[in-house]
């Protein structure tokens, strides 16, 4: 599962305390995820930048503490996971360039006299949000495509 995520290094079987101790080490040299599925883990899941539970096998407190909780009893969920936050984050910032763009050309237009206020409202607004819904749509692809990095 770490080849398959481009993880270098993977710790396992160790104590709630390590886990924790182990998540502070990592942090210190970038982002880490935390996956888990009991009581032992769910300091490390909270600690961790993506706590990743294991949602139908992991208990409350697990699910409670992770940011994420897959809702199958299976690992291989986790390549997924990655590959469409990835696209979310993606998808975000092409939405907030669509619609910093879309504000400035009326702005442009408005300032030179060429826009009235319908059309401000009708590009700048309307035009802004269903250009990014329609973007952000595109989320729903995102199965059955390859999750490597």
């Amino acid at each position: 599962m770490a080849q398959a995520l481009g993880i270098r290094e993977v710790h396992a079987e160790l104590l709630p305390e390590e886990k924790v101790e182990w998540v502070r080490r990592l942090r210190a040299r970038g982002g880490v995820a935390m996956v888990g599925d009991g009581v032992n883990d769910a300091p490390a899941l909270a600690a961790s930048d993506v706590g990743i539970a294991m949602g139908t096998i992991g208990t409350d407190v697990a699910i409670e503490a992770g940011d994420v909780a897959l809702m199958r009893d299976d690992l291989s969920g986790i390549p997924e996971l990655v590959s469409l936050g990835r696209r979310a984050l993606s998808v975000v910032q092409s939405n907030v360039a669509i619609a910093l763009a879309l504000k400035l050309v009326v702005a442009v237009l408005a300032f030179a006299g060429l826009a009235s206020l319908a059309l401000a409202v009708l590009i700048g607004d309307m035009g802004a949000t269903l250009l990014v819904t329609g973007n952000a749509l595109r989320l729903q692809n995102v199965r059955n495509q390859d999750p490597s990095p």
